[in-house]
């Protein structure tokens, strides 16, 4: 099987411990590579060219961001993704219930099983999981700030920026339609999501189907902060569906207008702010390589 792993050498873990890792490959891959990536965007360059080459398997070696990238790079070919868990967030290696090491993971890929998933796209640029408008946009791009200046990262560092950011943030008049229906809100968060969670274990969409031909619109209603910090509480222990403020509802395409620009996010990762974004979902348009136990599990991310 000829598999090629792109590696993003500044994700979360420890750079030696995945070259480590992943440097050794695996016994039934027995045409195996390791690229490096030099800077933002050459992961779909990378995975392109791996599809284009003949490639079976393209492993994804990093965080969100990474896994993002390379998917971009392998819709439309035969390759299928997989994913080597290596960042602060690692939300589709969670919901695939990947484990988190960087030696297990390789193990269960090299024995586990094709399925193919939906896509979303947000103005045209790719998500596999979330993506959306709102505060938790709005701490993206902070945290994002922060990890080019070097500071903290992972999930104690996004914690206490969002804890910042909920003194000062304040909720953007948008209308929203959904199959011909607007409506204007004024949302605490807006999420599309095509997966269960935002990574870390916050679970915003519970039950999510990441081959069901469908997104789920995710909304929060503004509330007092304690009402807020119970339900991010309910993120990480269940029952984020029962929390004040919470509604959810099954999409294939949406358009959202504000009057002025407004920050938005795609798998964590922050975009251009703009005041119109569309989006849309492509079904079942990447193949993904899962774990032979989820792809059968009824309680898993795929529909039985």
């Amino acid at each position: 099987m000829r598999v090629r792993a792109i590696l993003n050498p500044r994700a979360g873990v420890a750079a030696h411990r995945m070259r480590e890792a992943v440097g050794r490959g695996r016994p039934a891959w027995t045409d195996y590579a390791v690229l490096e990536t030099r800077e933002a965007g050459h992961a779909t360059q990378l995975a392109r060219e791996a599809a284009a080459g003949g490639a079976e398997i393209v492993l994804a070696v990093g965080g969100d961001g990474t896994v993002n990238e390379v998917a971009r790079g392998l819709i439309g070919s035969r390759a299928a993704l997989g994913i080597v868990p290596a960042g602060s967030g690692n939300g589709l290696a969670r919901a695939l219930r990947l484990p988190a090491r960087p030696e297990q993971a390789l193990a269960v890929l090299e024995t586990g099983t094709r399925r193919a998933m939906d896509v979303g796209l947000l103005n045209g640029r790719l998500f596999l999981n979330v993506a959306g408008v709102g505060f938790d946009a709005a701490v993206g791009h902070a945290f994002h700030e922060r990890g080019k200046r070097g500071g903290r990262r992972g999930l104690l560092g996004y914690v206490s920026l969002s804890l910042h950011a909920l003194l000062s943030y304040r909720p953007t008049p948008i209308e929203l339609e959904v199959d011909g229906v607007r409506s204007t809100l004024e949302p605490f968060v807006l999420t599309f999501a095509n997966g269960p969670q935002y990574g870390s274990g916050a679970v915003i969409n519970p039950g999510g189907r990441l081959d069901d031909g469908q997104l789920e619109i995710v909304t929060f209603a503004a509330l007092s902060i304690p009402r807020l910090l119970l339900a991010s509480v309910r993120l990480f222990n269940g029952g984020i569906e029962r929390a004040a403020g919470y509604s959810r509802r099954p999409a294939t395409a949406a358009v959202v207008t504000a009057g002025a620009p407004i920050a938005v996010h795609v798998d964590g990762d922050p975009g251009t702010p703009v005041a119109r974004i569309e989006v849309e979902l492509w079904p079942r348009a990447l193949e993904v390589v899962v774990p032979v136990a989820t792809a059968a599990d009824p309680e898993g991310p795929f529909s039985v």
